[in-house]
């Protein structure tokens, strides 16, 4: 039974990131997979890579939905200044 080049230690790893801001490591041998870059200057063992994504990645949601929530909250402050107020 072979090991997964993601489950060995001592591998070197790169850190990619996609368009919607979704972090992943990947084995610095393997080409990059369509949708995703590497950012530059990070390369190295699993710890070291891993502690990166931690540091950088601190919203797991997807860009398009944080951009659609803000789109959502500032759509509703723009109803809620002008929606009529009851005083019942």
């Amino acid at each position: 039974m072979s090991t997964s080049c993601f489950d060995r230690e001592d591998e070197t790893f790169i850190v990619l990131v996609n368009h919607e801001e979704q972090y992943s490591i990947w084995p610095e041998w393997k080409a990059v997979p369509g949708g995703w870059k590497a950012i530059e200057g990070v390369k190295g063992d699993k710890k070291t890579v891993l502690a990166f994504v931690e540091q950088a990645w601190v919203d797991m949601r997807p860009l398009s939905l944080r951009q659609w929530m803000a789109e959502q909250a500032e759509a509703g402050q723009g109803e809620a200044a002008t929606a009529p107020v009851s005083l019942q």
